[in-house]
């Protein structure tokens, strides 16, 4: 018997987040989470969310298709970036959703390989990584 890691996917990883609101917007939720329309306040506000996601989602697919982004996840291997850099290559990462770049990458490695990087959303890479490409992170 084998066993395999298990690799979310990018709709099944999730990134918390602080908002601010006011004082009545908050208890407008909290009373329709009292009222039963939603289970508790991150309910209402993914829901909300999603609402103003899907309202725009024209806009989102023609931006993605005109900046040609990755839409979802996108990993980069340590074996991907050797690859890139044997070819005497560099990316231009643009990515919408989940960027990764294995933990076996070195920093110098990132940086010969990766010229540009745009994430909207999140990007894991180890600590070193990140620092390296700050200059090339927008």
């Amino acid at each position: 018997m084998s066993v395999q890691a298990f690799r979310p996917r990018a709709g099944d990883i999730t990134e918390k987040i602080t908002i601010n609101l006011g004082v009545v917007d908050l208890g407008q939720i909290d009373l329709l989470v009292r009222e039963g329309f939603y289970s508790n306040r991150s309910d209402l506000i993914r829901t909300a969310i999603r609402n103003q996601l899907a309202t725009h989602s024209e806009v989102v697919r023609q931006t993605v298709a005109r900046k040609t982004f990755v839409l979802g996840s996108q990993h980069y291997s340590r074996r991907d970036l050797e690859a890139v850099q044997a070819a005497g290559q560099t990316l231009q990462i643009q990515v919408l959703g989940l960027a990764s770049i294995a933990e076996d990458v070195s920093p110098e490695l990132a940086r010969a390989t990766i010229a540009s990087m745009v994430v909207l959303g999140v990007l894991h890479a180890s600590p070193a990584v990140k620092a390296a490409l700050a200059d090339r992170i927008h």
